[in-house]
């Protein structure tokens, strides 16, 4: 473990999560002793995105750095594996099959009984339904919504589905004096409280849920999912879809013929996000809202809002690698400083929600860390900083007595799998 901290700190590695650990230090054999530049109550969780290198293979391999791609520097680890995992690299195609097989020197104890295991990247949704139906895959992890009814008519496979951690929501930037993509010259209107409420009320989600989402997804009255760690599921109860209400703040907050915005969103991130942009576009317009998609692919999507060249804007956030509520208050919620808001494009800024997030990264005591989590989330849910919209399904699917066991984090454990 030594070693691998100082490896990801070489030049190309990333501590990520890691950022509070400020050494790691061996205390014998069976005993390491982490310390940290302050209380870091999230330090498990953060731990267990370390990757573990075998030290003695990767000095044999000229492998003791990391790859540093940013300078096009590869080294060996980069295409082979190390043998500390469940299976072992047999070969691997960029863009073709990647060979994987069990690792018979594996450190754990095997749940699984797989032998082989050969993923396929097959981007075509229509190409990886039909390849699953005809039997020339056992199982795909993105499986698109519109096959899951003629995938569940073959009584060879199943459908498994369940929420993600991600939570889809609209930012909006309530920094700038005047939108960038508006009709309203001279002031911003998304700095208006009631004109953020009006957006929010007149956004019909259960709507959306069933007919776009053919019922898999789940509304979100928060920033966090329910199965985060410290999730406030309390406050996870969406203000009610009330589109009179937000003809009324609208007119109340001076707006009362509406105004135009454009509304940034990708095509191919989210399950169905072009088909959920355009529904709230349409659902915006019946209370004087005009939108303007801007539909993009994820490429030229994430570069626009990563250089914050929108106005409202539809993303989604999962809290990973933490899988902790903590993740999206630093993440989305908190001032965009050095460190803080890194995805905070809206530039929302309360300067108590940012104390409370503050306090709850130093926190030891987690009752007490879950409190100020609440709060600031309350806060935040209060100013309306940003819509929560929903979170979308995770749509797996496989030949029956393949179980895949999925989990929220979109994550397929193969060391889990077990075929009958």
């Amino acid at each position: 473990m030594v070693f691998s901290f100082a490896r990801i700190g070489s030049p190309g590695g990333n501590r990520g999560a890691l950022g509070a650990v400020t050494a790691v230090r061996a205390i014998d054999a069976g005993t390491v002793e982490v310390e940290t530049a302050r209380p870091f109550p999230v330090l498990l969780n953060a731990l267990q995105q370390m990757p573990i290198m075998s030290r003695g293979w990767a000095e044999a391999h000229g492998a003791a750095a990391a790859s540093d791609l940013t300078a096009q520097q590869e080294n060996y680890a980069g295409r082979h594996s190390n043998g500390t995992g469940p299976f072992r690299l047999v070969s691997r195609e960029t863009d073709s099959a990647t060979v994987l097989a069990a690792n018979p020197a594996w450190w754990d104890t095997p749940r699984h009984n797989l032998d082989t295991v050969t993923d396929l990247p097959i981007r075509n949704a229509a190409t990886r339904t039909a390849s699953l139906l005809s039997g020339s895959t056992d199982a795909t992890v993105e499986l698109p919504l519109q096959d899951v009814a003629r995938v569940r008519a073959d009584p060879r496979l199943q459908v498994v589905q369940g929420p993600e951690l991600r939570t889809i929501y609209l930012g909006m930037d309530q920094y700038r004096d005047e939108l960038l993509y508006s009709d309203v010259q001279g002031r911003n209107p998304l700095k208006d409280h009631r004109v953020r409420e009006a957006l929010y009320r007149a956004i019909d989600v259960e709507a959306i849920r069933t007919a776009i989402m053919r019922g898999q997804a789940w509304p979100a009255g928060v920033m966090a999912s329910p199965f985060l760690n410290g999730a406030p599921t309390d406050l996870n109860v969406r203000l009610p879809f009330d589109p009179e209400a937000a003809r009324g703040l609208l007119a109340a907050a001076g707006y009362p013929d509406g105004f135009g915005i454009g509304l940034a969103c990708p095509n191919d991130r989210y399950v169905n996000d072009e088909q959920v942009c355009r529904a709230i576009a349409a659902m915006l317009a019946r209370v004087g809202v005009r939108v303007t998609l801007q539909t993009e692919p994820t490429a030229a999507w994430s570069r626009r809002t990563a250089e914050l060249n929108v106005s409202l804007f539809m993303l989604g956030h999962a809290a990973l690698p933490l899988a902790d509520a903590y993740s999206t208050l630093a993440d989305v919620i908190h001032s965009r400083t050095e460190r803080e808001g890194g995805l905070n494009y809206g530039r929302y800024s309360n300067p108590a929600v940012d104390a409370l997030i503050e306090r709850a990264a130093a926190e030891p005591d987690e009752a007490a860390r879950r409190a100020e989590m609440h709060e600031a989330y309350a806060l935040e849910r209060g100013d309306i900083g940003n819509i929560p919209l929903f979170q979308q399904p995770l749509t797996w699917a496989a030949r029956r007595g393949v179980a895949l066991h999925q989990a929220p984090d979109n994550a397929l454990r193969l060391w889990l799998v077990r075929v009958e």
